[in-house]
This record gives structure tokens, sequence and C-alpha cells, in this order.
């Protein structure tokens, strides 16, 4: 009884030996596949979570470009999409899966600054480039030889904002309600901050700083403080779902001020929990299928209708898109996948004709672009004017 038991057990170990070995080989094989003739191309971005309407959005954008330009050197691109669950340390962990266990030579993500910073030092440790869509916090790639954007920066779109609550809209004093525990936010509100104070030479120009978390849905406290200032224009740079709950919740306190804001307020999300209470709400944004820039912009707009119906193409989107051809673009000029030649040809990047505006990285990997200003209207996001870089 005991050899048969001791022969069993010989056998269960060895067969457990070979598959952990086949295993084993196939995680290391390659770029990430045992197919030869794929490109991986990671896509990091919140699929759950807080931010997972912004997210979908961007992957929107992704998937469309890979299914226009599903190859580069001869070769299938392979997306690979990892949800980082709109949270920081899970931002970085599914970052290092892509670059370890997946093998990927290029990243596109994430929507939402503080995911994009998380994940900083996995790219750059790992020499695999990562470009933003949508993250406009400055210290994204501060820094950061491996990381990229396609969009604008905050100090610029905070310059934007300032110069709209004070040459359109007249105003002296303005509130700030920031999303504190948000760095895209905190920074966008300081930019503004600056800018405000020298318009209006007045270093009391900002008349109240109100913070909140990420989640919280009672603002009661915030909105009354705010109210007692009587401010002229209200700067509320956060997330969609928390940004339409303030709208919502000072109109309901009788609050009339106009509300002012940045990029992540142009998800369908802000428009269906803010309802009517939003009307009005102006902010500023990276595109408008109103104005195509492009022969890419035309061919982007004419391919996302055909994909997705009358839905209207939102920035998030065509930054996405952006994003996937410019790394292959990338990739073309480096005549490989390997992510250090990639780096260097994406560093080069100049006059890239994309859907959402020619791209010019600086010396600091930042796209040089103009900022777009919209309204909600009518239920909808109405494009009002572009404001140059320049």
């Amino acid at each position: 009884m005991k050899k048969k038991l001791a022969t069993v057990l010989s056998l269960i170990l060895l067969v457990s030996f070979v598959f952990s070995g086949c295993s084993g080989n196939k995680a290391s094989s390659g770029n990430g596949s045992n197919d030869s003739n794929v490109i991986k191309i990671g896509v990091l971005e919140p699929m759950t979570g807080a931010n997972a309407a912004g997210g979908a959005l961007e992957v929107e954008g992704i998937k469309l470009a890979n299914k226009l330009y599903p190859t580069v050197l001869g070769k299938k691109v392979e997306l690979v999409i990892v949800d980082n669950k709109s949270d920081k340390v899970e931002s970085a962990s599914a970052a290092s899966r892509l670059v370890e266990n997946e093998k990927v030579s290029a990243i596109i993500g994430s929507w939402g600054s503080s995911l994009s910073m998380a994940a900083g030092d996995v790219v750059k440790n790992a020499q695999v480039p990562a470009v933003a869509a949508t993250a406009t916090n400055p210290l994204v790639t501060q820094g950061n030889d491996y990381y990229f954007r396609v969009c604008f920066i905050d100090p610029f779109q905070g310059k934007v904002m300032a110069n709209y609550a004070y040459n359109k809209l007249k105003a002296k004093k303005v509130a700030i309600i920031q999303e504190v525990s948000n760095d895209y936010s905190v920074g966008l509100a300081k930019f503004f901050t600056d800018a405000f104070k020298e318009l209006t030479g007045d270093e009391n120009a900002i008349v109240a700083v109100s913070n909140y978390n990420t989640g919280d849905q009672d603002f009661t406290a915030q909105l009354t403080n705010i109210k007692a200032k009587n401010p002229d224009v209200i700067f509320a740079p956060g997330n969609f779902t928390e940004s339409a709950l303030i709208i919502k919740q000072a109109r309901q306190l009788g609050i009339k001020a106009p509300f002012i804001g940045g990029d992540t307020w142009e998800t369908p999300e802000f428009i269906d929990i803010g309802k009517e209470a939003v009307e009005g709400a102006t902010f500023s944004t990276f595109f408008t299928s109103e104005k195509p820039i492009t022969k890419e912009s035309e061919k982007f707009l004419a391919e996302y209708k055909k994909e997705y119906g009358d839905k209207e193409p939102s920035a998030a989107a065509a930054l996405g898109y952006d994003a996937y051809i410019l790394i292959l673009d990338a990739i073309k000029k480096a005549g490989s996948p390997d992510p250090v030649k990639i780096r260097d040809e994406l560093a080069k990047t100049k006059d890239f004709p994309g859907a959402a505006g020619v791209i010019t990285l600086d010396e600091n990997r930042n796209a040089i672009k103009d900022a777009v200003i919209k309204e909600v209207k009518g239920g909808k996001f109405t494009y009002l004017n572009v404001v140059g870089a320049n």
C-alpha cells in the first residue's frame, strides 16, 4: 500500500513540475506573446470605480483606432486592456502586470492624472513608454522620460478658464470648491487661482476655497460657506459625478452664480446626474466635432458615426484615438516594437496630424494644443469657442 502511494505521489509531482515549467516558459516569451507576429499595446484605464465613465470614453477611441489601423510593421496590434479600478495602488499594480507579464511595447492611459502618476515609476523603471490621452497634471510627465501626453496641461487650462471668468463673465470674486483627494483637481485649482489673481491684481480675489473628497455626496457645508461669500463665479474642477452633484445642490440652496470647470466634466454622466441644474455650466476641453482640424479629424468623425451612430464623440475618445495612432507612428519610425526605440521616436513628435488636432511635443513631452470651451445647453455639450495655445 505504501509503495503504491509513493508511486502515485511521484506521478503527481512529475505532472505538476511539467505544467509549471510550461506556464513559466509562456510567461517569459517574446513581447508577451508566443506569436512573433503580434505587437502588444497596453491600455491602462479605470473601467470600474469613480472614474469608470472617463476610462470608457478613452477606450472607445482606442478601440476605434485599433479597428482602423490593426497592423504595424506587418504585424497584428493587440490591445491588452487592464482595469486600474480608479485606484492609485491598483494603477501601479496594473501597469506592472502590463510590463512584466504581458511584455507590452507601449501603454496608453490613464484617465485621471493621479492614476497616471501612480504608474509613473513603473513605466520609467521598466523603460516602457506610456502616452496619456487626457491626464493634464504637469507632474504626469515631469522628470519621467517615459511618460508622454497628447493633451494640453493644467497651467494652460487654468489660465484659459481664469480668462473666461474675468473677461467673459466679468467676475471679480471667485469661490473654488475642489476635490482635495484628486491631484488633478487641486493642481488645476491652483493654476486657476494664480492666473485669476494676476488678471484682477487682487490677492483677495478668491473669496473661498472649500474641499471635499472623492465619493462624497453631501456638499451642504461647503456650499453654505460659499453662498455666504457671494462670489461672482464658482470654479469647481473635479470628477464629473461629484461636480454634477455640487451644482445640483447649489441650485437647491439658491446659489445662482455661474459654475465653470475643467475637461473632466465632458461625460454623459455629468448631464445625466445634474440634469437641468447643470444648464449653463461651462468648461474647457480638448476637441469639438463642430471644428474638424485635420484630415484625421474628419476620418475619426466619420468612422465614429459608423461605429456609434448619433452619439456625440467626446474629446476623451478623440484623444484615446490619437494616443494609439501616435504610438503606431513611433513604431513605424523605429522599425521595431522595442520600447526604448519607440520612446525615442515619440520624443521627436512634431506636427503629427491627430483627430483632436496637430500634435507637437515639447521638451517635457507635453502636447502644445489649443483649448475648446463648451457649455451645457439644451441638455447637450455645445461648442462656444477655441482658445489658442500661443
